[in-house]
């Protein structure tokens, strides 16, 4: 049995919760950790469990649309009222940490797994009045969208499919959809709504632990 040898803290004797235990990355805001809920292969949404930090089953997806990306969220984030404020046309943040879509060229087919993600741009999306940013990045290191440093170094068919995904996963036949995608933005932009995500989980949560 092999283990992985990292700089940083000393092991946890206990499984950290993915949300407060890990940490937020290595060069925050733009270099991050992003802990992964949904694989592309999923036609159930998952979602940790804030109590426990456990995945548990949110719903089956309902129509045929499959996340086109990694999916997941970034730790030690939140999305309340500075993240509200970079959304003028939402009333409040989602209450959720940020969440993260990661491009990656090979398939992965695991979730409940950590991968080091680059900020290149973001979606600014409002769920039923809450801020529900949706922040873009590229696997680092990955062999094709590595180099990727804004969201027009990607191919804009990746962007519009997360948008559509986005725009529809949530559809159910005559019933007005509560989603609107109200923009694509690029890194500059992305850093921000980062940065906003980390004070407002400093201000709910406090600093680093």
């Amino acid at each position: 049995m092999t283990t992985s040898k990292t700089k940083g803290a000393p092991p946890s004797r206990f499984r950290p919760h993915p949300w407060h235990g890990l940490e937020i990355g290595p060069e925050p805001p733009g270099l991050l950790n992003a802990y992964i809920e949904i694989t592309p292969f999923d036609l159930v949404k998952y979602e940790v469990d804030k109590h426990s930090g456990y995945l548990r089953v949110d719903r089956p997806q309902r129509g045929s649309s499959q996340p086109p990306a990694l999916y997941g969220f970034i730790p030690r984030t939140y999305c309340a009222g500075e993240v509200q404020r970079l959304s003028p046309t939402s009333a409040r943040g989602d209450g959720d940490p940020l969440d993260i879509c990661v491009l990656s060229e090979r398939p992965i087919a695991r979730n409940e797994i950590i991968v080091r993600a680059r900020v290149i741009g973001g979606l600014q999306m409002v769920d039923n009045g809450d801020a529900d940013d949706k922040i873009i990045a590229v696997l680092d290191n990955d062999y094709v969208y590595g180099t990727a440093r804004d969201i027009k170094d990607v191919p804009p068919v990746l962007v519009e499919r997360l948008q559509h995904y986005f725009a529809t996963y949530k559809l159910v036949p005559e019933r007005a959809n509560a989603v609107k995608i109200e923009r694509v933005y690029g890194r500059q932009r992305a850093l921000k709504v980062v940065q906003a995500a980390i004070r407002d989980y400093e201000h709910e949560f406090g600093g680093a632990r």
